[in-house]
């Protein structure tokens, strides 16, 4: 082979290695490429957030705030009453220090009536907790003032508690302030005297037991 054809034959060679490196080094890669193809990665789900309301770990529901209510007025005497049932006491007063649920009824009224079953449901609850319940005993008609009726009547119903016999109506009007007083109206007093609660008519019941357990627990 002449020299010129093997110089020939060399640069050729050369000029395809340059080329190649050429080639390869210009061609596009996924890393740092912005416009290639790329598996994209979703972010890994986070874990679900605690429900609110429960105590992380346990599993067991928080307990619920208790507030006690906001004083309304001094719980007035009860005044000139014709006695008391199913009780030794004989005012009002002598219940200072416990909390107690006082209510205007008659037991022939139907509203009054309808509300018994809870109030009983109360008393079984808390009254080994410091509560007692008065039933002021306000009779709307004749047949009703009987003290022997009214007896009768309270066990036919399931009254427990102490009953103030309250027949001119005295306190019914003093403690109802306005032109208009009702059977059933629902007072709660604290401790010290003072009233929590007044409810008129039926309902009310959970507010009701709300006011005794948070005066009971303050």
């Amino acid at each position: 082979m002449t020299l010129a054809r093997i110089l020939a034959t060399l640069g050729l060679v050369l000029i395809v290695t340059v080329a190649v490196a050429v080639t390869h080094r210009g061609a596009p890669t996924t890393a740092g490429n912005p416009t290639a193809e790329s598996p994209v990665l979703l972010p890994e789900p986070s874990s679900p957030a605690a429900p609110t309301g429960l105590a992380i770990g346990d599993g067991s529901p928080s307990e619920p705030e208790t507030t006690v209510p906001p004083v309304l007025r001094v719980a007035p005497a009860l005044k000139r009453l014709d006695g008391w049932l199913q009780s030794d006491i004989s005012s009002l007063e002598e219940l200072r220090g416990q909390v107690v649920i006082l209510q205007f009824w008659t037991f022939g009224c139907s509203n009054c009536k309808a509300t018994l079953p809870r109030l009983e449901d109360i008393y079984a609850t808390y009254r080994d907790r410091g509560l007692e319940i008065v039933g002021v005993h306000s009779p709307e008609f004749d047949f009703e003032k009987d003290p022997d009726s009214i007896l009768d009547a309270a066990i036919r119903l399931g009254v427990t508690w102490p009953i103030a016999l309250d027949t001119s109506k005295l306190n019914f009007h003093a403690w109802q302030e306005g032109a208009t007083a009702y059977w059933p109206r629902t007072y709660v007093i604290d401790q010290q005297g003072r009233i929590r609660f007044d409810h008129i008519g039926e309902g009310g019941y959970d507010d009701l037991e709300a006011t005794v357990a948070a005066l009971l627990a303050a």
